[in-house]
């Protein structure tokens, strides 16, 4: 008895990491909170991914010309929810690797606590379009809705910290 012997895979062209080149970005954004209603709800967007999927995620963007990076987050969670606000505090930064068009992204996105001052939920005032939906999401269960770990993980750290400021 004989038994046919299998074919190696077809091979895809393979470019190391290393010889890719790498930009680094930066983005601003934060976590959005409406202390005057109860359940402290949190305005958070929807995009629709490189895959065609929809992912819930905090508001963010880039900075324009000569922004400050909390500057930036204001100015970016005012544009894709219609909300505006007041910086708190710092909720630290989250970075990650990927890539597209032949080269590698560094991003570094720095995430602000905001008390909201006015505005009504919209994506409409979002020059880029690219948030699809907004919604204003209580604090105990945005951690769910969030898309990203490392979204999900400065949510959670929001929280304790009004938790621990109202207490």
């Amino acid at each position: 008895m004989t038994f046919p012997i299998p074919r190696a895979p077809k091979r895809r062209a393979f470019t190391p990491v290393a010889a890719m080149p790498t930009v680094e970005e930066v983005s601003a954004g934060g976590v959005i909170v409406n202390f005057d209603e109860p359940g402290l709800p949190v305005a958070i967007i929807a995009r629709i991914n490189r895959g065609g999927r929809l992912e819930w995620c905090l508001p963010k963007g880039h900075p324009e010309g000569e922004e400050s990076r909390v500057q930036a987050a204001a100015r970016e969670i005012e544009e894709e929810t219609g909300i505006s606000g007041e910086v708190i505090t710092s909720l630290g930064s989250i970075d990650y690797w990927f890539n597209v068009s032949g080269h590698r992204v560094h991003k570094t996105v720095h995430h602000f606590l905001f008390s909201a001052t006015g505005g009504e939920l919209t994506t409409e005032n979002d020059p880029d379009h690219e948030a699809v939906d907004v919604a204003w999401v209580n604090i105990d269960d945005v951690g769910r809705k969030l898309s990203f770990p490392n979204e999900r993980r400065i949510a959670d750290i929001a929280r304790e910290y009004i938790i621990h400021q109202l207490s």
